[in-house]
């Protein structure tokens, strides 16, 4: 499995022309995970050898704008790049209490990504009309919660059969984390009948 990393802001809260805010892609596999996307992500993407379309995983290391004002464009930009009949999966977004809050209320306000009745059950669709409830609530709310793995201090995001990602607590001002992706240990390949005829 090849990964490779491309930095698309270092900039910190203060970009310049030259330097974007902070935002980074994870490229493995022919997917692409965004890690933090602060604002002018878009531009930055366009300007790298990356697609946004092959973004399938978002990661927001904290609520600190430099870190994420720029999803609210990604995100309809993406849809906007989308075909209807898509049967692309729901894209994977992780970060920390307040960005579920965040990005449906960006959407509701701007009329952006609402969906229609076509796209869900009659039963399921909403006009996000209770976005005032507490977040902290798990009711028939799409995503989920993760709790705190108290033996490795730390939160299981996914885990398959190459790789396992990981959010550590951080010290910031605010709530942060940082993410881990671990590469399993793969067996190596050995052809033992060659290795025999060698000697």
């Amino acid at each position: 499995m090849s990964m490779d990393i491309t930095f698309l802001g270092t900039g910190s809260a203060y970009p310049s022309p030259s330097r974007g805010a902070s935002a980074l892609v994870l490229r493995r596999e022919g997917e692409c995970w965004l890690f933090d996307c602060g604002e002018g992500t878009q531009t930055q993407l366009m300007r790298s050898h990356l697609r946004a379309g092959k973004i399938t995983k978002i990661f927001i290391t904290h609520l600190h704008g430099d870190h994420f004002f720029g999803l609210p464009g990604l995100l309809c930009t993406l849809s906007l790049q989308a075909a209807p009949d898509s049967k692309k999966p729901p894209m994977d977004i992780y970060g920390p209490l307040g960005l579920r809050s965040f990005v449906r209320r960006s959407m509701e306000l701007s009329h952006s990504l609402v969906p229609t009745c076509a796209q869900c059950p009659a039963e399921e669709f909403k006009e996000f009309s209770d976005l005032d409830k507490d977040e902290r609530s798990d009711q028939g709310d799409q995503g989920r919660r993760l709790h705190l793995d108290p033996e490795e201090n730390s939160y299981l995001l996914m885990e398959n059969e190459q790789l396992v990602v990981k959010a550590f607590r951080l010290f910031h001002r605010i709530p942060s984390f940082g993410f881990v992706v671990v590469e399993k240990p793969r067996a190596g390949k050995l052809c033992v009948q060659k290795l025999k005829n060698l000697g």
